[in-house]
């Protein structure tokens, strides 16, 4: 055995003070980005069945959860407005007073060092659930460009510190730069939904936006699963038409494109952490499967580890107050 000769990775294993030292990726509080549901009405904390933790929370209860975010040291949160009234074009969504607008303003006067991010989009306010404008039931990609324009810049009145659209529609980007622009929005940032796939993993997400479809799929607009390079196409288009942050959705099967688009760009990226995601974990761990904690942990860490610079987790409270514990 003496003549033997291979290399001793176990050394730099040996303690925990030492695995600390060689670690390669950390994950830290201020990573998180924390989705909150906001609904019209009056006095509503309603737990969202298919994500056992996560809320619907009307305006007038918006602050209890706010300031446990700013609390646990989380920098910011992504807002998913839900409205009572839905029309075919979305008018709520670019309503000075939807919801949503509401909302932004409540939470910036309330903690007005939190970052505030808005999510832009059609589909939880148009009564066919699609994200654009539709004729003979086709999504109308040009048309819907207008719309959503009209929607970044009510948001961004109303005080959002980043606009976040999610609708895949070609351009919408270069749309909704040009809109802030011109509204004298120039230092607002887009963080682009740009590679967006048309994932299964989004089902529990539809219960709490009551975004579900009313015919058909978004296949149209949203990528393919199958699909390597059209993320980079897509990625790259956007960051040309001025997209400031790099979303991929979902996260954890797609590790390999989150690697993918932060080999390519320069633009920090974010993983989205989705529903489906966040389920299937909560799931088991209710069911006394698995280790809650060590799998949410673990699984955020492949995030960052695969490339991401922030994630946006229905996770966030919870690994917050994990990380805290270390």
């Amino acid at each position: 055995m003496t003549d033997l000769k291979f290399n001793r990775g176990r050394r730099l294993r040996g303690s925990a003070n030492l695995r600390s030292m060689v670690r390669e990726t950390s994950l830290h509080k201020e990573d998180f980005i924390y989705p909150i549901f906001v609904v019209e009405g009056e006095n509503i904390k309603h737990e969202i069945s298919s994500m056992p933790g996560v809320f619907h929370f009307s305006l007038d209860r918006l602050g209890e959860e706010l300031d446990e975010v700013v609390d646990l040291g989380i920098p910011s949160v992504i807002l998913f407005g839900v409205p009572n009234e839905k029309d075919a074009v979305g008018t709520q969504a670019y309503h000075d007073h939807g919801i949503t607008q509401e909302a932004i303003r409540f939470a910036k006067q309330r903690h007005p060092e939190l970052v505030v991010i808005a999510d832009t989009c059609l589909c939880q306010y148009t009564d066919h659930g699609h994200c654009g404008v539709i004729e003979n039931g086709v999504i109308l990609n040009d048309e819907s460009l207008d719309l959503l324009a009209r929607t970044a810049v009510s948001q961004a009145k109303a005080g959002a510190d980043i606009i976040a659209p999610s609708n895949m529609m070609d351009g919408f980007v270069a749309a909704i730069r040009y809109g802030l622009d011109q509204a004298g929005f120039e230092n607002t940032p887009i963080m682009s939904y740009g590679v967006k796939y048309a994932s299964a993993y989004y089902g529990p997400f539809r219960e709490a936006a009551h975004s579900t479809p009313q015919f058909g799929d978004r296949k149209t607009y949203q990528m393919d699963p199958a699909n390597r390079l059209e993320a980079l196409r897509e990625a790259g288009s956007d960051i040309e038409e001025g997209a400031d942050f790099m979303i991929v959705k979902p996260a954890l099967s797609y590790l390999d494109i989150v690697r993918e688009v932060r080999d390519n760009f320069d633009i920090p990226i974010v993983a989205y952490n989705v529903s489906g995601e966040y389920a299937m974990v909560k799931a088991a761990a209710l069911n006394g499967w698995v280790d809650e904690k060590k799998m949410v942990l673990e699984t955020l860490l492949s995030m960052k580890r695969a490339g991401a610079d922030i994630l946006m987790t229905y996770h966030a409270k919870d690994a917050a107050r994990w990380l805290e514990e270390k």
